[in-house]
């Protein structure tokens, strides 16, 4: 079945198929989402004001590879920019654990998710100058009460996350 291209925007293009309208992203290699966790046993996790929910998002570290000037990044080197970008650690392993599309029925974006290991802190994290990014570091053991804290806070939390604690309890 072909598409149409009913809208084309900086970053997101609108196609119809049939009667399915979808989004997809313009000039990126892929997504990524980082499972990391710290020598002490915290969970990495990153927290941001989302414009399309209205509301603070606890989420993994993830983002765009090759978009901007990062044209023809490949996914893991993506991985560990943002994982470095976002939380200000580093890691000496990365290893695909999983993949799968974000909102199947909404976009074709695939999310490859990667467990860094062998972490180091080398800045203070909190995202590009686009961003405005809270760093939390969680320990494993406390790590579903925090989540349901935060969500009692008003917080939203992206299911990502929970697939990420399955992987960073699982070796």
């Amino acid at each position: 079945m072909g598409t149409k291209v009913l809208f084309e925007g900086r970053y997101l293009r609108l196609r119809s198929a049939g009667r399915w309208e979808f989004a997809e992203r313009v000039g990126i290699t892929g997504v990524v989402g980082v499972v990391a966790v710290t020598p002490s046993g915290a969970l990495l996790l990153v927290e941001q004001f989302r414009i399309p929910v209205g509301s603070q998002v606890i989420e993994l570290p993830a983002g765009l590879a090759g978009d901007g000037h990062f044209a023809g990044e490949n996914l893991e080197t993506a991985a560990k920019r943002e994982l470095e970008e976002e939380t200000g650690w580093t890691a000496e392993r990365f290893e695909h654990v999983g993949g799968g599309p974000v909102s199947a029925g909404f976009s074709n974006e695939i999310i490859q998710i990667y467990r860094a290991t062998q972490l180091s802190k080398i800045g203070p994290g909190g995202g590009d100058e686009s961003e405005d990014i809270i760093v939390h570091e969680v320990l494993l053991d406390n790590v579903e009460t925090w989540l349901a804290q935060r969500q009692a806070d008003g917080a939203l939390v992206d299911p990502k996350v929970y697939a990420g604690l399955w992987w960073s309890r699982t070796a």
